[in-house]
């Protein structure tokens, strides 16, 4: 059956933002996320709290869900420092934590700190670069590299994950390219599809077999099973907000499944604007839907 996360915006203090994560844990679902951005898209010049610090205190608050960034990138990380960050999550979170990792797009992150405006390709070789290290780094306690966007010399990570080898990595990509990195490194496969939200929802979940042969395909160049690597499916990006009613949201789940995804991950409601929706319907989902699929 397909699974349910829920990605949880840094946007409220932790005093209020607390009690979030801690009802999804207790209510059941599978993962809880939040986005790994400087600032976002219509919320820029509103309230913002840092990923990691997040991340941190949802795992000392939260005992079963899984937890994750949905999607950190190299817009302004640099593997070294943020593996050491990655271990450390890990280890609050008693082995629950996974990374969800992609390229980056333009916009704000990508220039706060002045650095030059890279093409879509070079984006996607920095990435691949980015996933590379931070997999070495997490594997083994002590690294040296030399790439073209990323060094190290000596770097250590000890004592590593408590996952083993390395914590999972959740690689975005909705491009051939990037695929090949999922393909590479990837335990697991996240998109949010491959046709912009403005051209319908219906147009959205037609493209997406396309996407998921494409992937598969480049895991079998790379010699691996399609079956083992999962995938994850932003729902939201479609343009309709998958919590707009629990039938609704049973729509989207039996089509995910349908496509072979492993888990849907869709967006706590706000009260107004992105995501927009009613959090009743969110408890709703938790008493009637999670029950459903064995949660």
């Amino acid at each position: 059956m397909v699974r349910i996360g829920v990605v949880v915006l840094p946007e409220l203090p932790w005093a209020a933002a607390r009690s979030r994560w801690s009802r999804l844990d207790e209510w059941g679902f599978h993962s809880a996320w939040t986005y790994d951005h400087l600032a976002w898209r219509s919320l820029a010049d509103g309230p913002w709290y840092a990923t990691i610090p997040t991340l941190a205190a949802a795992a000392v608050t939260t005992s079963r869900i899984r937890l994750g960034t949905w999607v950190a990138t190299p817009n302004f990380r640099h593997p070294v420092p943020f593996a050491k960050e990655l271990m450390t999550l890990d280890d609050l979170s008693g082995g629950r934590f996974q990374l969800g990792v992609g390229a980056g797009g333009g916009g704000f992150d990508a220039r706060v700190l002045a650095g030059p405006e890279l093409t879509p390709g070079e984006r996607v070789s920095r990435f691949a670069e980015f996933v590379e290290l931070l997999t070495t780094l997490l594997r083994q306690h002590t690294t040296s590299y030399a790439g073209t966007w990323f060094s190290a010399v000596e770097a250590r990570t000890v004592p590593g994950c408590v996952q083993r080898p390395r914590l999972p990595f959740v690689v975005a990509a909705n491009g051939p390219r990037a695929m090949r990195t999922v393909a590479r490194f990837g335990d697991a496969w996240a998109t949010t599809g491959v046709t912009p939200a403005a051209e319908g929802e219906q147009r959205w979940w037609a493209a997406l077999p396309a996407a998921v042969e494409q992937l598969d395909e480049a895991l079998r160049a790379e010699g691996r099973d399609p079956r083992e690597v999962e995938r994850f499916l932003s729902v939201d990006a479609s343009g309709a907000f998958a919590l707009e009613s629990v039938e609704k949201l049973r729509d989207v789940l039996g089509r995910a499944e349908g496509l072979g995804f492993s888990e849907v991950v869709l967006h706590w409601p706000r009260p107004d604007g992105v995501y927009a929706g009613d959090e009743a319907v969110l408890e709703k989902v938790a008493a009637e839907v999670l029950p459903e699929l064995g949660a």
